[in-house]
């Protein structure tokens, strides 16, 4: 129950954190939408990171059913575990954009008309969760702390070298499909997204899986 919380906590926190630095950059860059993107991918690679290094003691701080997946596959998670932990970060997702939604007066319940289709968008969401793998499994033999950094400036540069802006977490993008601000996503569009996400994940699990395999050490 303790890491389910925790597992709770750190999703609804890193929603709070792109969905509220959205409506922030957004509102404060007066029709900038580069300098709204740069607002946007700062706050949320920063506050990924640090969120990391808090709850990783906790509940390993995945916040992603795709990170969950691969932990699943590896044997790291029970099919019972995982279960609890998709539960916690989707539910945590969507507490994170309403308490955001909350904090700068929108209503709390929004669709989202922002669209977001199309094989380009598709394609940069399996490069995003592919790169988002690659990380952490790269890292897997340093510290937290290197996996968190590691992690946080990933996710910042990939704001801006993906067409997507990175979604790259199932939990995130449906949840994003509720807020009609910067940083939402059309519902009808989601589900490409988090196919192309999967996709990415397990690639990039089972490619990992054999290169530790050639070099164990």
């Amino acid at each position: 129950m303790r890491r389910f919380i925790a597992e709770t906590l750190g999703t609804a926190f890193l929603l709070c954190a792109v969905v509220g630095s959205g409506i922030m950059g957004e509102k404060l860059a007066d029709g900038n939408t580069a300098l709204a993107l740069l607002a946007n991918s700062l706050a949320t690679g920063v506050a990924l990171t640090v969120l990391i290094l808090v709850f990783v003691p906790l509940s390993g701080a995945y916040f992603n059913p795709v990170v969950t997946l691969s932990a699943l596959l590896g044997k790291r998670l029970s099919i019972c575990e995982a279960g609890l932990y998709l539960l916690a970060q989707i539910s945590g997702a969507f507490l994170g954009v309403w308490a955001a939604h909350l904090m700068f007066g929108h209503p709390v319940w929004m669709v989202s008309h922002h669209i977001r289709e199309g094989s380009a968008q598709w394609f940069s969401e399996w490069v995003a969760t592919f790169g988002l793998l690659s990380v952490i499994h790269g890292c897997k033999r340093y510290s937290a702390p290197i996996i968190a950094f590691a992690v946080g400036g990933y996710i910042t540069s990939a704001y801006w070298f993906t067409a997507s802006t990175s979604f790259a977490n199932p939990a995130v993008t449906c949840a994003r499909a509720v807020t009609d601000t910067f940083t939402g996503i059309r519902p009808s569009d989601v589900l490409p997204f988090v196919t192309a996400q999967i996709v990415g994940a397990v690639s990039a699990t089972f490619l990992f899986r054999w290169l530790d395999k050639e070099h164990p050490k």
